[in-house]
């Protein structure tokens, strides 16, 4: 975890900003307290991507709206969603709509200690898988659009000969294209020529 790692706390009780922020910082984090979701947005802009505990019920927007509009940003942001008035559909919607965690009020700091844990894991891992499609963009903006082609081809399990067939090239040629795609995209197996493509949404 980074030094000083910051929580966004977006609640307008300030008696729960300030215990939150106090727990936060005898904790080692770095607190950032918002009244209302759309102070947070404002202030927060696309860049960041930290964890966020988020009250569900808000003057102006609530706690679900806030979320919605972090998931169109390009950044991960987990979210811990809190809440003096959980019932099992508010947890439900907003646990499906990504949040990490549903904790009720009053906090159990064990609790909240061991969410926000979690929800770096999730943060840590999400940027990771984001670093591996960038990664996997990269490598097939290699291909010239006949090596497109082909590799679409393979990821539907067309042999050789059908491949050759359709585009009117040898069998022969299309094993030269198969280990051309193979040396820009970085593979050493078919498996995981067709697993990339596949994740690429190459289907």
């Amino acid at each position: 975890m980074p030094d000083r790692p910051t929580i966004y706390i977006v609640d307008d009780d300030a008696a729960v900003r300030e215990s939150l922020s106090m727990l936060l910082r005898l904790r080692g984090y770095l607190p950032r307290p918002f009244a209302s979701g759309e102070e947070f947005l404002a202030a927060t802009g696309t860049a960041a991507s930290e964890v966020v505990l988020l009250d569900l019920r808000l003057s102006g927007m609530s706690g679900a709206e806030v979320q919605a509009a972090l998931r169109e940003r390009e950044a991960s942001w987990p979210v811990i969603m809190i809440t003096a008035y959980g019932d099992a559909a508010s947890a439900r919607n907003a646990l499906k709509s990504g949040a990490v965690d549903f904790i009720e009020k009053p906090i159990d700091d064990a609790i909240l200690l061991d969410a926000i844990e979690s929800a770096y894991a999730v943060r840590t891992a999400a940027r990771a898988e984001g670093a591996r499609r960038a990664e996997t963009s990269r490598r097939l903006a290699r291909l010239t659009p006949r090596e497109h082609e082909v590799l679409g081809m393979v990821v539907k399990g067309l042999q050789n000969r059908e491949i050759a067939a359709a585009l009117a090239i040898s069998p022969r040629t299309v094993e030269v294209y198969k280990s051309r795609l193979m040396d820009k995209l970085d593979v050493e197996r078919l498996p995981d020529l067709i697993r990339l493509a596949i994740d690429a949404g190459i289907a």
